[in-house]
């Protein structure tokens, strides 16, 4: 068990039987009445984000979520399918139990597969991600000065927004939790 007062941002905690892990938290003392800590928290699972209020010194269970890398070997059309870099054991994991990391996942790259309890209930993607640029339209000359964008096909999949200046064969560094262009690399 944990104490409300303990909190900490990224910190798992179990709330009502789910796992959530916590986005953002703030110690309230207000002039009258007792102190209380009002949270942000995201679903593990469903990635759904909660706010919820905890008494100060309120005792929660704090989520011992075990993360295992894993190396993304391929898509069998339904199934991702990933290898345990200590065992060589093989986990095939859905779209569901994906989510969002499916438009960063490349062939080969290392993630983190959050298990709780003996069971996958997500995973982490790198915050920075390699990926080529396989459709963008030309920028129009004299165009820049705008400073705007225009979108990318990367070869993931995934859709950003970039600069003019980037061009179809240029490898692009993303920020996977915002889904960002980062820099030509």
């Amino acid at each position: 068990m944990i104490s409300s007062n303990d909190f900490r941002n990224g910190m798992t905690i179990e709330v009502e039987g789910d796992v959530y892990q916590i986005v953002e938290f703030q110690h309230v003392k207000p002039g009258k009445g007792a102190a209380f800590v009002r949270t942000k928290l995201k679903n593990v699972r469903t990635g759904a984000v909660i706010e919820r209020t905890f008494n100060a010194g309120e005792k929660v269970p704090k989520a011992h979520v075990e993360r295992k890398e894993m190396q993304y070997l391929y898509n069998d059309g339904e199934n991702y399918n990933f290898m345990d870099m200590e065992t060589y054991d093989q986990v095939m994991l859905s779209k569901e139990q994906l989510g969002d990391a499916i438009k960063w996942l490349k062939d080969n790259m290392n993630i983190h597969v959050l298990m709780f309890q003996g069971q996958t209930i997500g995973v982490e993607v790198p915050n920075f991600v390699e990926l080529k640029v396989v459709d963008t339209p030309p920028g129009i000359k004299g165009d820049t000065a705008s400073g705007g964008s225009k979108p990318a096909t990367l070869e993931t999949g995934a859709v950003v927004q970039v600069p003019f200046f980037v061009e179809t064969g240029d490898v692009l560094q993303i920020d996977t939790r915002t889904g960002t262009y980062i820099k030509r690399v």
